[in-house]
């Protein structure tokens, strides 16, 4: 979770600041160990549309909370190919998804 802020120090030194809306939350390196190249492919197809819904348990409430999220970095290694070179499996597949703030 990320809280924003809006601060600086005053001339005694001190930090003045105030909170900038709700905290934040990101997914970091939301992973799946193996996938198919059709399971890494529609997830990547549904992460295309840039904002999507996520549903997740908030670790504040112990609930579920769904938000709005745009999706970061994407990264996976092809583990297995077909004859023709194209992947038929993918590993140490990553996602990063972040809270867009509404």
């Amino acid at each position: 979770m990320t809280t924003l802020v809006d601060s600086g120090r005053n001339a005694n030194g001190t930090v003045v600041g105030q909170r900038i809306g709700r905290d934040q939350y990101k997914i970091d390196n939301l992973e799946w160990s193996w996938l198919t190249a059709q399971q890494w492919s529609k997830i990547l197809s549904i992460l295309n549309n840039f904002f999507v819904n996520v549903t997740f348990i908030d670790p504040v409430s112990n609930a579920p909370k769904t938000i709005k999220m745009y999706c970061g970095n994407r990264t996976a290694e092809p583990y297995w190919v077909d004859e023709d070179g194209h992947p038929t499996h993918y590993r140490n597949c990553k996602v990063n998804l972040i809270d867009v703030g509404e």
